[in-house]
């Protein structure tokens, strides 16, 4: 392979390839506990290399008490009993590698289990570990500060066997490590060259931009009406942030030069911050998770939908585009494992329209400057859950905004429809393999329910038809393959005040693809620059409209891929 991590080269491996994220509690269960798990995994291979992706990326499978769902981890070098042993994990890797394909892991060092052996030693205030994590005396009774938790409350807890506090940005039994001190970093750096060394191809990086926080850890601002101070400014993208990323890059990923793939989460990251990040000669990242496009339908708060504006998307993706144009990379993503499903969200669900939007999302998506990631489920157009009642939900961060809101007073017809929209859980329903009771994800009984869609929206359906979204996703990951200007070319973003229509052009050493897609039920007619009447057609998601007068016409959710060459 050509050279990879932090190397700035147009030819590094990762720019034309496309990540595939897999959710393993929910993706294939091999033993019929009704939980997914590793030689699940393996037994699916088939199914991503038929899709064509080229990296697969696992989120945590360590061993957990999965109060978080397996991002609360008590053993970074192990794997959890639920979803196999080493060994099994060994057997998924050489699979992995041998359909020449590559498997990051999800690292997770912003925070521990509270049941990690390294913070159940903090306790203790005499322990040489007191300082691996955020230990602080009481503030007039009560918490050091004034901080909020992600995950509602506050961001401390008080530990009674020393009357002190520890600090968790999510929830209680995520301490968070205090990576001012040079033994906790090396230590997360010798756990990483071990599974490196294992031959893993790299790292997500969970919220890793939150690691570097004020010494000081001084109150917030306060908000509106809430009870917790914004702590943000002291540890988003914190005073020691880039120093951290170099020697994580120098002490571990300069060790496997042009192998690596590194991603790192960053809530709040600005498109200047990330110019630093993935800069090569910064050598820090490969490219970063931005969450600008995704908060754009939160009203207040993320649980307060409101409805997307197409010009607040384009307006949000073109200034990535731009600012990473000359420096840097962008990841190009709508779901993951903490994101409600796209066809639900931006598109239209229903059995109408549901194949049309999907493949159209996709293809504005896929098209755009950057590495493209599918989440499971996503390429079969899997939609969000039919949660009623909040007895559906699992999920901590909806289960805790629901109790704090009905604390504050609200009412659970109110706070429902926002838990719908947004939860977490309809990313984590049961990947829909095919018609049969629990979809061919177990022959038990799933840990989530699946989705009763499962019935006409499966994986083996969209084998069968030509037309399904899962070949649609076929056809844009080999055309990210091999048109070079879908990787390398510039991006022009057109009909910006456009509320309907997402329309802009990729250019390349003499080559043109123009891209347009219609975000809405109804036919729609735009006037794009001349000269592409009688450009070829190199990707479309159905049957097209003709043109009226010169004029473009675009089918409901219809979306068109066109190249000229000069």
């Amino acid at each position: 392979m050509t050279p990879g991590t932090v190397t700035g080269k147009d030819d590094a491996w990762w720019r034309s390839a496309v990540v595939y994220q897999i959710y393993p509690r929910s993706f294939a269960d091999s033993d019929g506990d009704g939980i997914g798990d590793l030689d699940g995994i393996t037994g699916r291979l088939d199914h991503l290399a038929e899709l064509g992706v080229d990296v697969l990326w696992l989120s945590p499978v360590y061993p957990s008490p999965q109060d978080d769902n397996g991002y609360d981890i008590s053993d970074y070098q192990d794997i959890d009993p639920v979803f196999g042993d080493l060994t099994a994990f060994d057997r998924l890797l050489a699979a992995v590698h041998g359909r020449g394909m590559r498997l990051i892991m999800d690292l997770v060092v912003n925070h521990t289990s509270d049941e990690h052996p390294w913070f159940r030693e903090s306790r203790d205030p005499g322990s040489p570990k007191r300082d691996w994590y955020w230990w602080r005396p009481p503030r007039d009774g009560r918490e050091p500060n004034n901080w909020g938790s992600f995950f509602s409350g506050p961001a401390w807890t008080r530990d009674p066997a020393s009357g002190a506090y520890y600090l968790h940005l999510f929830s209680p039994k995520q301490p968070d490590l205090n990576w001012e001190n040079p033994e906790v970093r090396e230590a997360v750096y010798a756990m990483m060259r071990w599974w490196l060394d294992r031959g893993v191809d790299g790292f997500r990086m969970d919220v890793i931009n939150l690691v570097s926080k004020d010494p000081a850890l001084p109150d917030g601002v306060l908000r509106g009406d809430g009870p917790y101070g914004d702590g943000s400014p002291s540890y988003v993208c914190g005073p020691r942030i880039h120093e951290y990323l170099r020697e994580m890059h120098r002490e571990v990923m300069a060790r496997y030069p042009g192998r690596l793939l590194t991603v790192g989460e960053m809530p709040g990251v600005t498109v200047e911050q990330a110019r630093l990040f993935t800069d090569p000669d910064h050598a820090e990242l490969d490219m970063v998770f931005q969450f600008e496009h995704v908060g754009l339908d939160h009203g207040a708060h993320k649980f307060d939908p409101r409805p997307l504006r197409l010009t607040e998307l384009k307006a949000s993706l073109g200034r990535w585009q731009t600012g990473l144009a000359d420096v840097g990379w962008n990841s190009l993503y709508w779901n993951n494992h903490d994101q409600p499903r796209v066809v639900s969200r931006f598109g239209d669900d229903g059995p109408r329209h549901r194949t049309r939007s999907a493949t159209m999302l996709a293809t504005v998506l896929h098209l755009h400057r950057g590495t493209p990631y599918v989440y499971q489920g996503e390429e079969l157009g899997m939609a969000n859950a039919p949660l009623r009642t909040i007895e559906d939900f699992r999920d901590i961060e909806s289960l805790n905004h629901y109790a704090q809101a009905l604390g504050a007073g609200a009412a659970p017809e109110d706070v429902l429809p926002g838990l719908r929209a947004m939860g977490r859980d309809n990313a984590r329903t049961p990947m829909q393999w095919d018609a049969s009771p629990q979809a061919g994800f177990t022959t038990g009984i799933p840990w989530l329910p699946v989705n009763p869609d499962h019935i006409e929206v499966n994986a083996a359906a969209a084998y069968a038809d030509p037309g399904s979204v899962f070949h649609h996703y076929r056809r844009l990951i080999a055309l990210r393959h091999s048109e070079p200007a879908v990787v390398h070319g510039d991006f022009t973003m057109l009909l910006p005040d456009d509320e309907r229509v997402y329309a802009f052009t990729r250019h390349h050493e003499g080559t043109t693809l123009l891209v347009v897609g219609n975000f809405t039920g109804d036919t729609v007619t735009v006037d794009l620059p001349g000269g592409w009447e009688d450009a070829e057609l190199l990707l479309g998601n159905g049957p097209s409209v003709p043109a009226e007068d010169g004029r473009t016409v675009l089918a409901p959710w219809e979306a068109r891929v066109h190249r000229r060459i000069e």
